[in-house]
C-alpha cells in the first residue's frame, strides 16, 4: 500500500498550532532556524509540515529564555544531548550574570541611599602579614573589559614559568593595579606569582626578550588589610565596592595605604561557582 503524502498546512495554519505569529515565522526562516517544508515558487507562500511544530514550540521557548537568536541557530542541529548541553551551559551563564547584577544592585542601591557605611559592613576586613619575597610578574595596559581574559592568560603563563622554571610558585598569583582599569583608563596593572629561586625567574625573564613586559622583582615584607568576596562580586563595577570597604576599615584605624590595590586569586576559577569566594581584595599599609 502506498504511503501518503504528509499534508503541507499554510503558515497561517501552522502558526495558529505552534502558537506563533507568522512574522516569527517569516524571521525563523530567514535566520534558519525553522524551514519551511515548501515555498510556492509562484507565490512565495510558505508551507510547513505537522511534526515542524515541536520545533517551532522549542524555538519559542528558547527565546523566553532571551537566548540569542545567533545561539538557538546553533543548537537546531545538535541532537538531544548535545543540545541539552549547550542549553546547560547557556543558563549556567545566565546565572552567572544575574548573580553578578544582583549584586551590582545592591551596592548601588547603598551608594544612592548614602548608607555607605551599612554596605561597607557587609565586608569582613582582616590582616595579614606578608614575608618578603620574589615576584615574577608581566605588566600590561588594558581595559576592564579585556582584563578578566588578560588576567586568566598572564597567570597560566607565569604559573607555569614559575613551575617549570623559577623552581616553583611560592604563594597565590595576584594581580596588582598601579592606576585605575575602567572603560576609559586602561591601567598599568601587574600579574604577579611568587617564585622560590629568583636566579631561575631572571634567568627565564632574560630568555624571553621582550615580548612582554616581564620582571623579577623583591617585594618587601608588608602588611596587607583585605576582604574575601565570591566570583560573582569580582565583576567590574562590584569589586569596586569591595575596595572602598577596606580603603574606609583602614582609614577609621588610622592605616596609611602603602601600595597599589591588589586581587589575591587563591582558587580554582574555572570550578567555582558564582556564590564560592575565589579573591582577596587588598591594600598594603602600614601605622597604628
Amino acid at each position: 500500500m502506498t504511503a501518503q503524502p504528509e499534508e503541507l498546512l499554510s503558515i497561517g495554519v501552522f502558526a495558529a498550532r505552534a502558537r506563533l505569529s507568522p512574522k516569527a515565522l517569516r524571521l525563523y526562516d530567514r535566520l534558519g532556524l525553522l524551514t519551511p517544508a515548501h515555498v510556492d515558487e509562484a507565490s512565495g507562500y510558505r508551507y510547513y509540515r505537522a511534526a515542524q511544530i515541536e520545533q517551532a514550540r522549542t524555538v519559542a521557548m528558547l527565546r523566553r529564555l532571551d537566548m540569542p537568536l545567533a545561539g538557538i541557530a546553533g543548537m537546531v542541529g545538535l541532537d538531544g544531548e548535545r543540545a541539552a548541553r549547550t542549553l546547560d551551559a547557556y543558563w549556567a551563564g545566565v546565572e552567572e550574570r544575574f548573580a553578578e547584577q544582583r549584586t551590582l544592585a545592591r551596592y548601588l542601591r547603598g551608594r544612592l541611599s548614602g548608607r555607605n557605611a551599612e554596605l561597607y559592613a557587609t565586608f569582613e576586613v582582616k590582616t595579614v602579614d606578608v614575608p618578603e619575597r620574589y615576584i615574577l610578574s608581566e605588566t600590561r595596559h588594558v581595559s576592564a573589559g579585556e582584563l578578566p581574559v588578560w588576567i586568566a592568560a598572564s597567570a597560566e603563563r607565569l604559573e607555569r614559568a614559575a613551575d617549570e622554571a623559577c623552581g616553583g610558585i611560592a604563594a597565590p598569583h595576584f594581580v596588582a593595579y598601579h592606576a585605575d582599569v575602567t572603560e576609559e583608563s586602561d591601567g598599568p596593572a601587574e600579574s604577579c606569582v611568587p617564585v622560590v629561586d629568583a636566579e631561575a625567574a631572571r634567568a627565564w625573564v632574560a630568555a624571553q626578550g621582550r615580548t612582554r613586559d616581564l620582571q623579577v622583582r623583591v617585594e618587601p615584607a608588608h602588611r596587607l588589610a583585605y576582604t574575601r568576596i565570591t566570583k560573582a562580586q569580582v565583576a567590574y563595577p562590584q569589586i569596586i565596592a569591595a575596595f572602598d570597604a577596606v580603603e574606609a576599615w583602614a582609614a577609621e584605624r588610622g592605616l596609611s595605604l602603602t601600595g597599589p590595590c591588589r586581587e589575591v586569586y587563591f582558587a580554582d576559577w574555572d570550578r567555582s561557582g558564582p556564590e564560592d569566594e575565589v579573591c582577596d581584595v587588598a591594600f598594603p599599609v602600614s601605622g597604628a
